[in-house]
């Protein structure tokens, strides 16, 4: 890099900035910048009057690179957010400004950043966020997505079929899982670009060398070996764990269901990078008992189970409603009705292994399980921190003993149907019955909320000050939305599209 201390000046919109090419260097190689330079550090652009013109915003510029000089983000009143993100995505510098506004993830120092309501059926819902800090919200026959500025691209929109899972192969792609319909053939999964909502691929199961129609269910994704794995139901014997390649679509094996142990109808799928196992775990309800193994595809065997069949009367309380394995201390983590955490040793298969520590304030929690439309405990480990929902909280457990240290709380919104974690963001899915927007108890429509927590340097005694402050109360009272809740952004998930909007049958 000897050429990268020479002074570089840029003509962008008619303003003049100098830099040097040490400052330009902190973009990175795949960013505008990068690709300015030759292999050894020498501007390979066209060079006029002794500048390089760029036919950008001016203002946007400067403030990029400020961040490329000093790491930190600083946005005028009167520069538009979105506008600065527009830019930033041009300039491939979208991960420095998500960098620079939010820091890194931590679950005790969260606060929330802004929401989104809309109006969605209550049937499968779940929610998914992004590599990228976007979201995609399936319920019905439709997903929602949601790029990292939260605005809403085109939804993707099946024929009627039933969506019952949904994850991020990468910022651009999305796989969706959907059930087959009983005369029609269809049903299984399908590859959607997340921009357009447009199929890509459908994916096929070959049972005895032809193709099956089936019901695909839970997902998992294998990064390091791009493989995809779903639970899958078909009208024969295609019950089991199909896995397919990312790349080509093709199906690549399947781990057909043993009798008397329950992988088709799968409520949850991990993949284990360690041990090279597929985590499996079926529920109660979907079940009456709880089923969760550890699948190893390459000698097509079982190497871990637990059932809870035979269990003893006392413990038939604890049903199990959520399962997520924790590779660094080889076990597994599972969750109840009532919030109480249990554990298992991955060295150990029976009843007596499942270790139920319990919380303080979970009997009291018992009975409101039993509404109409019940959300049930989710669990999500990221980076070392176990987060656990649990009604209209999300509580945060840290440390070798797994101590409960913060808890994220909102006043309103309804029960925490689903969340998920990625791109430095928390997104929370909440239900309730309410009118739109004004959160008033009506009949008839089921409404969806999610919400976006990201890191800011906020203590969690602030946000809850925050969260029950007068004002706020007052405004919602009023059937009004809070500011800072909001702020500019008010949208809802069943935006209208101009042009055609275009049904898939999977």
């Amino acid at each position: 890099m000897g050429a990268q201390k020479d002074r570089i000046k840029f003509n962008v919109g008619g303003r003049i900035f100098e830099t040097t090419s040490t400052t330009l260097a902190n973009a990175g190689r795949n960013s505008f910048f990068g690709a300015l330079f030759d292999d050894d550090w020498n501007f390979n652009s066209d060079y006029i009057c002794g500048e390089y013109f760029i036919d950008r915003n001016p203002d946007c510029f400067a403030v990029l690179l400020d961040l490329l000089r000093t790491g930190e983000l600083f946005i005028p009143q009167n520069l538009p957010e979105k506008l600065l993100l527009r830019e930033a995505q041009f300039y491939g510098l979208t991960d420095h400004v998500r960098s620079a506004k939010w820091g890194p993830f931590d679950g005790n120092r969260l606060t929330h950043s802004t929401s989104v309501y809309g109006r969605a059926p209550g049937d499968g819902t779940a929610i998914r966020a992004g590599p990228d800090g976007g979201c995609c919200v399936a319920h019905g026959c439709m997903v929602h997505v949601y790029d990292w500025m939260l605005e809403e691209h085109t939804p993707i929109t099946l024929d009627y079929q039933i969506v019952n899972d949904v994850g991020w192969i990468d910022s651009e792609n999305i796989v969706v899982s959907a059930c087959e319909r009983l005369g029609r053939g269809d049903g299984g999964m399908g590859l959607f670009n997340a921009s357009t909502g447009d199929l890509r691929h459908k994916f096929q199961v070959s049972h005895e060398n032809q193709v099956k129609s089936f019901t695909a269910g839970a997902l998992s994704f294998d990064s390091y070996d791009s493989k995809i794995f779903s639970s899958c139901k078909g009208r024969s014997n295609e019950y089991g764990i199909g896995v397919w390649d990312q790349v080509t679509g093709k199906q690549v094996d399947f781990f057909y269901e043993p009798n008397g142990w329950s992988l088709g109808d799968a409520d949850k799928l991990q993949w284990l990078r360690g041990r090279n196992c597929l985590l499996v775990a079926t529920l109660f309800p979907r079940k009456d008992n709880c089923y969760i193994s550890l699948l190893d595809f390459r000698e097509k065997s079982v190497v871990w189970s637990w059932s809870d069949i035979g269990a003893p009367l006392a413990v038939d309380e604890k049903r199990v409603r959520d399962a997520i394995a924790m590779e660094e201390s080889s076990s597994i983590c599972v969750v109840n009705e009532y919030e109480d955490l249990g554990f298992m040793d991955l060295r150990s298969s029976n009843w007596s292994s499942l270790r139920w520590s319990s919380r303080n304030r979970s009997r009291l929690m018992k009975g409101r399980m039993g509404d109409d439309e019940p959300c049930y405990p989710k669990l999500a480990l990221h980076q070392g921190q176990l987060f656990s929902s649990m009604n209209a909280c999300i509580s945060v457990y840290c440390g070798p003993e797994w101590v409960l240290t913060s808890r994220l709380r909102r006043s309103y919104g309804g029960s925490i149907c689903d969340f998920s974690i990625g791109g430095d963001r928390l997104f929370a899915l909440h239900s309730e019955e309410n009118n739109f927007g004004t959160m008033t108890s009506i009949s008839d429509w089921n409404h969806r909320s999610f919400v976006c927590f990201s890191y800011v340097h906020e203590d969690i005694e602030a946000w809850k000050m925050k969260e029950h402050g007068s004002r706020d109360a007052k405004m919602k009272r009023a059937g009004k939305l809070c500011p800072w809740r909001c702020e500019d952004f008010r949208r809802t998930c069943s935006s209208q599209f101009t042009g055609i909007m275009n049904y898939y049958t999977l």
